[in-house]
């Protein structure tokens, strides 16, 4: 077995993971392929095993289906009873999550893990009440069908013609601390549909008309193996890098495939398709981005690239990765991936060449350890993967220049010195040249400095001078030494540069990746998303982009609208033709692609669940420059964070519309409440009471008759009253009310609004604490009075008989605050706020008159003003609200008036 040291990063995570997990509750899924293969039975067994051991055993949730067996099996576990939920006038019955959690047992069971929940749970779903178990550390059996997991909901509806509403997460499977694969043969399980062991005979009739066929079971049963068979392959590599287990496990078949910029790749990716499907194994095609690539031509990478976009839709997985060491890539990325084969192509070059050079196969097989190595014949031309000619490096003069500079400025330092230095001096300083020169040029200008500073060496410096004949062999040997030297430190220097230039390049990549996230994470809308999207990749990448977005304009639905600079290579007609089919088809087009390949921008999809959102347009700042495979790869990602960021966006607006849906429905039911009540009932009150004068007009006595047209007035106000407050609130609400402030006595509101009240005292005793100087403040005098009417009139329903009502005025540093007091109940815990909401009245007030508008339209006139309101309790019992006018800026109230 090889073995290595984690790595600090690794330690560090698996610390993380650790403390995430020190806390929680473990889970153990009882996974089965269809209803009725035994998952509660056996779940109902490992819980009765557990519990003969001493553990804290609770059933939260079984569903027997009428099941004698699986109800014995229950017996003498202890049952937290299901809490009942109304429901359009049907009780149902829930899985108590709160008694659970008081309950807090060390396991609880709870059967379909895929459930909904009713209407007015804490949860949605089932699922979610697991979440909250495992968070507050109590241990969890479930079980689960293959049909509800989120990934495979769209295969299994292929299969069954019926499509599963209730789905899992696939994350809550993945990190389950066990799965247990609960397995039945098709022909048993239609066996004990027969016999009524899976449902009722009424139902067992219909299932097995429709979902329990044989040939879906079949299929369902191999989707079962397979998603457990993934989770256990993907714990035994979690596994293996805990332990720093670095060979690869042949658990199961993974070919990876290495290409190159040749045309015979295509051959070798046509291969590998043939020998992983019948391997029936996942493979991936790789190419490694060496020093060398920056030279290759335009048309090699095109030919790359075209080699990628085939393996992709020959349904491979296409990988880049930038390195020197190609054998060194190839190898990491097998093991990283675990794969059990690695496929090149035959060499067929020249033996010296790999003598000098080194053996890419030699390095494999010796690096592979068990993995295999295929070597197939598809490439004729160089050596499997990498094994092209090197390509002929278009080198700028400048380096050709600056190499020449190098030698010719130690040339002339050696001269100058030449009384003062020995030859072995001499020699240093050239090598110093020769270092110097290959930290700032490429390998053929550098090799040249090398070389050529051995010749000025021999020419100038070594008897016979000024000619490259020797008069000691000895100095051969010491030009050869040098030579060596020279060369090696040139090469390993050049390593070195581009080792720090692709460090430096992945460094970049990774700080933009994550700029990206983090602005894409603040955006607030579709809009400011598309726009740091294109910003960020034009940054990156050079050259313009933009995002064009689905118009959502009544008059232009379907339309793109593209957000970024105005580019007219971009937003042309011809470019934007080529968007639209990426929309509609939701694959890429475009430059680089084989689809519709004479446009001059590439056209990436931004794909979510729930469609397309728009196309992400990418045009390369130079006709001739075309993007690497890497480059486009890091273009992909940023495609797919973008896309995201815009689903995430889509469902937070389709949260709002639904939280506006509720809220609406909410106003609706509250004003339909209303109405059957507040104004139904002063209605029938003046309609009774007009009645009674009408039939017995001639009979009615003086009293009774004023009393009866009192009543008639007063349900008027009261009705005159809801109106004005249904309306006051729409208008502020709606911003048309226009503010008329000028500035006031507030002690004549104050007697304006008392006066509005007077026949609703009744007696009752209202008490006023108003300022003996004169105080003025700005406002909309008739807005005013109707909140100060709205808080007395509040105020006066909920005091209790006896109890005065209290209203007070007082200055305050930026304006005048009016405070009313009641005895009343008070206000409950969180109820400060709530009361000024529209239509909110507590359970304790269904008796009290009132619609739940008048605070409403109290704090709606606060905020035209630019106000305030605020409610608390009294001590001793009771309620005080506080309605604050601020005082404008840059304005003082004029002198008090003459009285």
């Amino acid at each position: 077995m090889v073995e290595r040291r984690p790595s600090p990063e690794e330690m560090l995570a698996r610390a993380e993971r650790e403390a995430e997990t020190k806390y929680r509750g473990r889970s153990r899924v009882f996974f089965g392929a269809a209803p009725g293969v035994g998952k509660t039975c056996a779940m109902l067994e490992a819980a009765q095993a557990l519990k003969r051991q001493g553990m804290d055993v609770v059933v939260g949730w079984i569903e027997t289906h009428g099941r004698s067996e699986t109800a014995r099996l229950a017996e003498g576990l202890e049952r937290i009873p299901a809490r009942t939920v109304e429901h359009r006038g049907v009780t149902l019955a829930e899985f108590d999550l709160d008694a659970v959690l008081a309950r807090r047992p060390t396991l609880v069971l709870v059967d379909e893990l895929a459930h909904a929940n009713a209407p007015g749970s804490r949860h949605a779903h089932r699922w979610q009440d697991v979440v909250e178990l495992l968070e507050a550390g109590i241990d969890v059996f479930t079980t689960l069908n293959v049909q509800h997991v989120e990934s495979l909901n769209d295969v299994v509806a292929s299969i069954t013609g019926i499509a599963v509403r209730e789905t899992v997460p696939d994350s809550l499977l993945d990190q389950a601390d066990e799965i247990e694969l609960v397995d039945l043969s098709p022909d048993e399980l239609l066996a004990r549909l027969a016999a009524g062991k899976v449902y009722l005979p009424q139902r067992a009739e219909i299932a097995a008309e429709h979902f329990f066929r044989k040939g879906n079971l079949i299929a369902l049963r191999e989707l079962a193996l397979r998603r457990t068979a993934e989770r256990v392959d993907a714990q035994a590599s979690e596994w293996k890098r805990e332990q720093g287990i670095a060979a690869t496990w042949r658990t199961t078949e993974r070919l990876l495939i290495a290409i190159d910029a040749s045309p015979q790749s295509a051959n070798l990716i046509r291969a590998g398709r043939r020998i992983a499907v019948s391997m029936r194994a996942p493979w991936i095609v790789l190419t490694v981005e060496d020093s060398d690539f920056e030279g290759l031509a335009v048309s090699d990478r095109e030919r790359l690239s075209a080699h990628l976009a085939l393996a992709q839709r020959l349904g491979a997985e296409t990988l880049v990765v930038r390195g020197e060491s190609v054998p060194g890539e190839i190898l990491a990325v097998a093991r990283a991936r675990e794969a059990t084969r690695i496929l090149v192509g035959k060499p067929r070059h020249e033996r010296w060449r790999g003598l000098l050079r080194g053996s890419l196969i030699e390095a494999l097989v010796r690096g592979s350890e068990t993995a295999d190595v295929l070597v197939t014949s598809g490439e004729e031309d160089g050596e499997s993967a990498r094994a092209r000619p090197r390509p002929a490096l278009a080198v700028p003069k400048r380096e050709w220049l600056l190499g020449l500079a190098a030698v010719v400025g130690c040339t002339v330092i050696c001269l100058v010195t030449r009384e003062l230095l020995t030859l072995a001096d001499q020699a240093m300083l050239y090598l110093l040249g020769v270092l110097i020169a290959s930290s700032r040029l490429s390998r053929l200008p550098a090799l040249a400095v090398a070389v050529a500073s051995i010749a000025a060496l021999d020419f100038f410096f070594v008897p016979p001078f000024y000619t490259f004949a020797v008069s000691s062999t000895t100095y051969v040997v010491t030009f050869l030494v040098m030579l060596l030297v020279a060369v090696s430190v040139s090469r390993r220097t050049v390593i070195l540069r581009e080792q720090a230039d692709d460090a430096r390049e992945r460094e970049r990549r990774t700080a933009a990746l994550f700029t990206l996230a983090r602005e894409l994470g603040a955006a607030n809308g579709a809009a400011e998303v598309a726009e740091t999207s294109a910003r960020q990749i034009r940054a990156l990448f050079g050259g313009a982009a933009a995002v064009f977005l689905r118009s959502m304009e009544v008059d232009a639905v379907g339309a793109l609208v593209a957000h970024g600079p105005a580019v007219p290579e971009l937003t042309n007609e011809r470019e934007l033709a080529v968007a639209r089919w990426v929309v509609e088809h939701g694959r890429p087009a475009g430059r680089g692609t084989d689809t519709l390949p004479a446009a001059h921008t590439l056209f990436l999809p931004l794909s979510g669940r729930s469609g397309v959102f728009g196309v992400f347009g990418f045009l390369p700042a130079q006709p001739v420059d075309e993007l690497s495979p890497s480059q486009r790869q890091l273009l992909e990602t940023f495609v797919a964070q973008t896309a995201q960021a815009l689903e995430r966006v889509d469902l937070r607006e389709e949260a709002a519309r639904g939280r506006l849906v509720v809220e609406t429905e909410r106003t609706r039911s509250a004003l339909l409440s209303a109405v059957s009540h507040d104004l139904r009932t002063p209605l029938a009150s003046i309609t009774g009471s007009a009645q009674v004068l009408i039939d017995d007009a001639g009979q009615v006595a003086p009293e009774e008759r004023r009393r009866l047209l009192e009543a008639i007035r007063d349900e008027a106000d009261r009705l005159g009253l809801l109106v004005s407050n249904l309306l006051d609130i729409t208008r502020l609400e709606a911003g048309a009310i226009a503010l008329r402030c000028e500035w006031c006595p507030v002690d004549e509101v104050v007697e304006s609004a008392l006066g509005r009240l007077e026949a609703r005292r009744a007696g009752r005793e209202l008490r006023r604490e108003v300022p003996r100087e004169v105080l003025l403040a700005w406002m909309d005098p008739m807005l005013a009075e109707q909140a100060l009417v709205n808080l007395l009139d509040n105020a006066l329903k909920y005091s209790p008989a006896g109890h005065p009502v209290e209203i007070a005025v007082r200055a305050a540093d930026d304006g005048v605050e009016f405070v009313v007091r009641d005895r009343g109940r008070g206000l409950a815990t969180g109820e400060a706020q709530r009361v000024f909401d529209s239509f909110y009245r507590c359970a304790e007030d269904a008796r009290t008159e009132g619609a739940g508008l008048g605070l409403a339209v109290v704090r709606a006139i606060a905020h035209a003003h630019g106000g305030s309101v605020a409610a608390r309790n009294r001590p001793g019992g009771g309620a005080e609200f506080a309605f604050h006018l601020p005082r404008p800026a840059a304005s003082a109230p004029p002198g008090p008036p003459a009285r």
